[in-house]
């Protein structure tokens, strides 16, 4: 069992967690993932490193409530435990020779985005960050993204904080004055990466995307996770669990991936219901 040292809301569904898993903690890196499940009937879950404390020996996890599993997930505190806590899995986000680095976060997609930043700056590498979210009530990580970046856009779609757009007009925007990085790391909702691929294609910059918003059972067995990349002429089938989730952006079919992405939606939706009604009898049961 692994103990949860730490519970944080970070906004009305976001949620930060530290556990306690010394041996996960130990080797770790920025864009790899851990597998869990909350109880023995549970589902298994992949959800992407956000942090990690190797002297505490702590693994930092933060989730957006959206399906059944993040819902049971989200209703534990501090000194609960859960049931599997599996990792490091996947690759690490290269981020060695790199002096120059533009990351661009997306919604949740952000709290995968933050360790690249503070890792990326711990090794002295100038960092430009760009975060956006819908909305102001949905603003997390700014402080953290501040601290660990020489320059950091804030953008919200309805102009409720920071800059009013998305996160590829300040993108678009330094392109054009010239500025030239030697990457670019985009980690998101899947249109958002295609639109950040799509500022930065006609530039020739380096751009990594992570796909770990197509991932589920994190192994790649269910076949969830399959992508197509375009490689050299051919269509190469990858797996963004086992071969990434870290690919070049400028690779990847985007509109693949999100018409598959969307085909499981309704099911998550009623497994989320159903689970949302069965906890809520056990608490007017316990009540």
């Amino acid at each position: 069992m692994y103990v949860i040292k730490a519970k944080q809301a970070l906004n009305p569904t976001v949620i930060r967690m530290e556990i306690s898993a010394p041996l996960v903690a130990a080797k770790a890196q920025p864009g790899q993932f851990i597998i869990l499940r909350v109880d023995e009937e549970g589902e298994r879950i992949p959800l992407t490193v956000a942090g990690y404390d190797r002297e505490q020996g702590t693994v930092t996890i933060i989730f957006q409530i959206v399906g059944a599993t993040t819902a049971q997930l989200g209703r534990l505190e501090a000194g609960d435990s859960i049931q599997d806590f599996v990792g490091p899995l996947g690759m690490p986000t290269h981020t060695e020779g790199l002096h120059n680095v533009c990351v661009v976060g997306g919604g949740v997609g952000c709290a995968i985005a933050l360790p690249v930043a503070q890792k990326l700056h711990e090794a002295g590498c100038r960092v430009t960050s760009v975060i956006g979210f819908r909305s102001k009530d949905l603003l997390i990580l700014e402080d953290e993204f501040r601290a660990a970046s020489d320059k950091l856009y804030v953008m919200t779609d309805d102009g409720s904080y920071g800059e009013p757009g998305n996160v590829t007009v300040p993108l678009k925007a330094m392109l054009e004055a010239g500025e030239r990085f030697d990457q670019v790391i985009a980690i998101g909702p899947l249109i958002m990466m295609k639109f950040a691929v799509a500022a930065v294609k006609p530039y020739g910059i380096p751009c990594t995307v992570s796909m770990n918003p197509i991932m589920i059972d994190g192994t790649g067995m269910c076949g969830g996770c399959r992508l197509t990349l375009h490689q050299d002429g051919k269509a190469v089938t990858k797996f963004a669990c086992v071969d990434g989730p870290d690919f070049d952006g400028y690779q990847v079919d985007f509109d693949e991936a999100i018409s598959r992405g969307a085909m499981y939606r309704d099911f998550e939706r009623r497994a989320y219901e159903k689970t949302c009604n069965l906890l809520n009898r056990e608490e007017a049961s316990h009540g």
